[in-house]
């Protein structure tokens, strides 16, 4: 995807960075992860492992609510590749069309707008299990 900007009475032609979207994605989803994992052994007193947990029942069912390390890949598979695709969503929308600083603020309030729909919407329609993990 290109875009055309008018600078200075000239045409200049901007091309996404698909690259910087995926490592945008995949950096955000390992930051994210990680919090949520500490928090919910830090501050609720239950297993780092319960948020990978929830995760993989979104495609393998509530029956893995379980700890296996096939459950734990398939979580961090469904994490990732969500997160790339958010990444690259915004590769596409915001980084292309302005600063650094003004990009991760925009990426930040975007990031937060993720959480609130899939946490509370999309969870509850579809993924009860959820419930427990809105604090």
């Amino acid at each position: 995807m290109a875009e055309t900007v008018l600078r200075a009475g000239h045409e200049e032609r901007r091309q996404v960075d698909w690259r910087a979207g995926v490592y945008a994605g995949l950096i955000a989803g390992a930051v994210f992860m990680m919090l949520e994992m500490g928090m919910v052994w830090l501050f609720m007193g239950e297993s780092p492992w319960a948020p990978p947990r929830m995760i993989a029942a979104m495609v393998l069912g509530e029956g893995v609510l379980t700890f296996d390390l096939g459950v734990m890949m398939a979580a961090m598979m469904i994490h990732f590749v969500l997160s790339i695709i958010y990444g690259l969503i915004g590769a596409a929308i915001v980084a292309h069309r302005m600063g650094y600083g003004t990009a991760i603020a925009l990426g930040a309030l975007a990031g937060l707008a993720i959480y609130l729909i899939n946490f509370y919407p999309v969870a509850s329609a579809l993924f009860p299990w959820f419930a427990m993990a809105r604090n």
